[in-house]
Protein backbone atom coordinates (compact mmCIF):
# COMPACT_ATOMS: atom_id res chain seq x y z
CA UNK A 1 0.00 0.00 0.00
CA UNK A 2 1.23 3.28 -0.92
CA UNK A 3 2.21 5.76 1.68
CA UNK A 4 0.05 9.17 1.27
CA UNK A 5 2.08 12.28 1.62
CA UNK A 6 0.43 15.52 2.15
CA UNK A 7 1.84 19.06 1.83
CA UNK A 8 1.41 21.57 5.35
CA UNK A 9 1.88 24.76 6.74
CA UNK A 10 2.92 24.75 10.49
CA UNK A 11 3.03 28.19 11.98
CA UNK A 12 4.59 28.09 15.95
CA UNK A 13 5.45 30.82 18.51
CA UNK A 14 8.32 30.43 20.59
CA UNK A 15 8.53 32.24 23.83
CA UNK A 16 11.28 35.06 24.81
CA UNK A 17 11.55 35.21 28.02
CA UNK A 18 15.05 33.14 27.96
CA UNK A 19 16.25 35.50 24.97
CA UNK A 20 16.69 34.66 21.33
CA UNK A 21 19.36 32.37 21.11
CA UNK A 22 16.84 29.64 23.50
CA UNK A 23 13.87 30.67 21.13
CA UNK A 24 16.37 29.56 18.17
CA UNK A 25 17.32 26.71 19.42
CA UNK A 26 14.01 26.11 20.17
CA UNK A 27 13.58 26.17 16.59
CA UNK A 28 16.33 23.91 15.12
CA UNK A 29 14.84 21.71 17.49
CA UNK A 30 11.42 21.25 16.25
CA UNK A 31 12.72 22.05 12.54
CA UNK A 32 14.63 18.91 13.11
CA UNK A 33 12.11 17.09 13.91
CA UNK A 34 9.67 17.93 11.11
CA UNK A 35 12.79 17.17 8.66
CA UNK A 36 13.52 13.73 10.14
CA UNK A 37 9.56 12.80 9.75
CA UNK A 38 9.08 14.61 6.66
CA UNK A 39 10.39 16.71 3.60
CA UNK A 40 10.76 20.13 4.99
CA UNK A 41 10.28 22.81 1.94
CA UNK A 42 10.84 26.21 3.39
CA UNK A 43 11.64 27.58 6.77
CA UNK A 44 10.33 31.20 7.28
CA UNK A 45 11.67 32.50 10.44
CA UNK A 46 10.03 35.77 11.24
CA UNK A 47 11.83 36.72 14.15
CA UNK A 48 10.33 38.42 16.79
CA UNK A 49 7.15 39.96 16.84
CA UNK A 50 4.08 41.59 19.06
CA UNK A 51 1.89 39.66 19.86
CA UNK A 52 -2.22 41.37 19.56
CA UNK A 53 -2.95 39.95 22.79
CA UNK A 54 -0.63 39.05 25.25
CA UNK A 55 -0.23 35.03 26.28
CA UNK A 56 1.19 33.96 29.77
CA UNK A 57 2.02 37.69 30.08
CA UNK A 58 3.72 37.60 27.39
CA UNK A 59 3.87 40.87 24.54
CA UNK A 60 6.21 39.18 22.12
CA UNK A 61 7.37 36.09 20.28
CA UNK A 62 9.33 34.43 17.95
CA UNK A 63 7.43 33.37 14.51
CA UNK A 64 7.96 30.68 12.34
CA UNK A 65 6.41 29.17 9.73
CA UNK A 66 7.90 25.60 8.22
CA UNK A 67 6.40 24.54 4.79
CA UNK A 68 6.69 20.67 4.64
CA UNK A 69 5.65 17.49 3.47
CA UNK A 70 4.83 14.50 5.71
CA UNK A 71 2.40 11.79 6.55
CA UNK A 72 -0.94 12.65 8.88
CA UNK A 73 -0.21 10.21 11.34
CA UNK A 74 3.13 12.63 11.99
CA UNK A 75 0.52 15.89 12.80
CA UNK A 76 -0.68 13.93 15.60
CA UNK A 77 2.92 13.36 17.21
CA UNK A 78 3.80 16.89 16.20
CA UNK A 79 0.90 18.56 17.88
CA UNK A 80 1.75 16.45 21.25
CA UNK A 81 5.23 17.67 21.56
CA UNK A 82 3.99 21.29 20.71
CA UNK A 83 1.72 21.21 23.99
CA UNK A 84 4.73 19.28 25.71
CA UNK A 85 7.47 21.53 25.17
CA UNK A 86 6.52 25.05 27.51
CA UNK A 87 8.78 27.39 25.48
CA UNK A 88 6.02 26.94 22.59
CA UNK A 89 3.35 29.53 22.86
CA UNK A 90 1.34 28.63 20.48
CA UNK A 91 0.96 26.47 16.88
CA UNK A 92 -1.10 26.18 14.24
CA UNK A 93 -0.45 23.29 11.06
CA UNK A 94 -2.65 23.89 8.04
CA UNK A 95 -3.18 21.11 5.19
CA UNK A 96 -2.24 23.13 1.60
CA UNK A 97 -4.12 22.13 -1.13
CA UNK A 98 -1.66 23.10 -3.47
CA UNK A 99 2.33 21.57 -3.85
CA UNK A 100 4.38 24.07 -2.11
CA UNK A 101 7.75 25.25 -3.48
CA UNK A 102 10.38 26.71 -2.27
CA UNK A 103 10.33 30.78 -2.36
CA UNK A 104 13.11 32.16 -5.41
CA UNK A 105 13.64 35.40 -3.89
CA UNK A 106 17.36 34.72 -4.26
CA UNK A 107 17.39 33.37 -7.62
CA UNK A 108 15.74 36.17 -9.08
CA UNK A 109 17.87 38.74 -7.25
CA UNK A 110 20.98 36.68 -8.63
CA UNK A 111 19.24 36.75 -12.60
CA UNK A 112 18.64 40.62 -11.91
CA UNK A 113 22.61 40.86 -10.87
CA UNK A 114 23.45 39.16 -14.05
CA UNK A 115 21.37 40.92 -16.20
CA UNK A 116 22.55 44.42 -14.56
CA UNK A 117 26.95 43.45 -15.17
CA UNK A 118 25.94 42.66 -18.99
CA UNK A 119 23.89 45.69 -19.63
CA UNK A 120 26.73 47.71 -18.05
CA UNK A 121 29.32 45.77 -19.84
CA UNK A 122 27.38 46.55 -23.16
CA UNK A 123 27.46 49.95 -22.00
CA UNK A 124 30.97 50.06 -21.70
CA UNK A 125 31.79 48.34 -24.99
CA UNK A 126 30.08 50.79 -26.72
Amino acid sequence: MEKIINSYETLFITDLSNGEEAAKATVNKFTGLIGSNGEIVEVAEWGKRRLAYPINDMNEGYYVVVTHKSVPSFLAELDRLFNIDETIMRSLTVKLDFEPVASVKEEVVAEEVVVAEETVEATDAE
